[in-house]
Order: C-alpha cells, then structure tokens, then sequence
C-alpha cells in the first residue's frame, strides 16, 4: 500500500533540482557582511564628523541611514536584485524592516499617494510593530510585578 507514495517520492526526489547550500550560504554571509560593513563605516564617519554626540545618537543615526538608503534602493527595485543574490543575508533585521515597509507600498503606488503608498505602507510590517510593542508591555508588566523575585 504504501508503494505508490515510495515511488512518487522518488520520482518527486529526482525532479527536484538540487539546491546548492554552500554557495548560497558564502553569498548570504557576503552580502550580510556588506551590509554591516557599510553600517560600520557610516558610524565611523559619523563619529569622526561629530565626537561630541553621545553613543546612542551615533547609533541611531546609523541605523536611520541604513534604513534610508534600503528604503531607497527598494523604491529603484535594486535591494530586491540585492536579495535575490544574497538571500538570508539582506534581511539583517533594520534593512528587512525597511524592505518589508517600502515594498509592499511600492507594488502598488499606481493606485495613488493614499489608496496606494500609505495604504499599503505596513501591511507586513504592521502586525510586527503590534507584536513588538505588546511583547515588550507584558514584559515590562511582568517585569513590575516580580520585581522582588528576580532581583
């Protein structure tokens, strides 16, 4: 009885074409790598141009320009080419958010600034800005409550 799924299974395994994991992780690891690289260096640069700011502003205006530039390479369709050849490595998580808010909004900005752009805006990052922001309420609740126990 169960000769049937066998051999459709075999079949399936030899159609199948084979995935080459070790190229694909070497450009993942590149592109990742570039990617946090650059990051690097616009952090540097900005901690060459302004020593006075404190640490955090360094890093947020890092993190705002690496956004910016992936909001804009998403907009020209050229992060997508970026994420074709290297995979897993170009969502490190600010440049994916940036991606996942910039191109669902960019497939449809035909249909106009509001119904278009806006609408469509944070249809895949909003549900993870919501969970974001309740995890991080019940964290900080539980963390008000047993208080006493953990410390």
């Amino acid at each position: 009885m169960n000769e049937p799924n066998e051999n459709y299974l075999k079949l399936v395994r030899q159609q199948m074409p084979k995935t080459k994991h070790f190229s694909t992780m070497v450009r993942a690891f590149l592109v990742g790598g570039l990617i946090c690289t650059i990051g690097q260096g616009f952090h540097d640069l900005y901690e060459f141009l302004m020593p006075e700011m404190p640490i955090d502003g360094l890093q947020s205006l890092t993190l705002l320009t690496i956004m910016l530039i992936t909001a804009v390479l998403t907009g020209f369709g050229v992060y997508d080419k970026i994420g074709a050849f290297g995979g897993a490595g170009s969502i490190i998580p600010i440049t994916g958010f940036a991606n996942s808010v910039v191109a669902p909004a960019m497939e449809r900005k035909r249909e106009g600034v509001v119904l278009g752009l806006c609408d469509n805006m944070f249809s895949i990052a909003g549900p993870v800005i919501v969970f974001g922001v309740t995890a991080s309420i019940i964290v900080g609740l539980l963390v008000l409550i047993f208080r006493g126990w953990f410390l």
